[in-house]
C-alpha cells in the first residue's frame, strides 16, 4: 500500500464545537467543510484531522459516535508553558498539568468537544535512569 495521506475522521454530534476548538484554540484551518463534515489542517506540514456527523450516508455501518475511550492525540510544540498560558487565558479547561514527566516530556492535557484527549507536549530530558528499566535485555 502506497499512502498519499493519512488522517483520522472522528464521528461526533459536536461538529461545530469541534471545528471552533481546533480552529480557534489550536490554530488549524478548514480544508473542506460541508454540513456533515469538516476537514482541518495544521499550518505548515499539513497534519490533518476531520470530524463527521454520524447521520451522513457515507459513514461506516453502525454510525457510532466516538466515545472518547482510548485516544490520546499528542501535539508537540516548542513552548508548552506559552501554549498553556494562551489556552488557559482563552478559557480552556486544563485537566492535567503542566507537569514534567519522568519519561522526558513537559505536558498538559485538555479535552476537545468530542472528548479527545489533547496532549500538548515538549520533549525534555528524562529523569536519570528512567528508561533503564524499559530497555531490552
Amino acid at each position: 500500500m502506497r499512502l498519499t495521506d493519512l488522517y483520522p475522521i472522528v464521528m461526533t454530534d459536536q461538529l461545530s464545537a469541534c471545528r471552533r476548538f481546533w480552529v480557534e484554540q489550536i490554530g488549524f484551518s478548514v480544508v473542506f467543510e460541508a454540513s456533515w463534515i469538516v476537514v482541518l489542517a495544521s499550518a505548515g506540514e499539513q497534519r490533518m484531522i476531520a470530524f463527521m456527523t454520524p447521520d451522513h450516508p457515507s459513514t461506516p455501518p453502525g454510525r457510532e459516535c466516538f466515545d472518547a475511550t482510548g485516544l490520546l492525540l499528542t501535539l508537540e510544540v516548542d513552548d508548552v508553558d506559552a501554549e498553556h498560558a494562551r489556552l488557559s487565558a482563552a478559557g480552556l479547561a486544563i485537566e492535567h498539568g503542566p507537569v514534567d514527566e519522568a519519561w522526558g516530556q513537559r505536558r498538559f492535557l485538555a479535552r476537545d468537544p468530542a472528548g479527545i484527549w489533547v496532549d500538548v507536549v515538549k520533549q525534555i530530558a528524562p529523569a536519570e535512569g528512567f528508561w533503564e528499566r524499559y530497555t531490552a535485555a
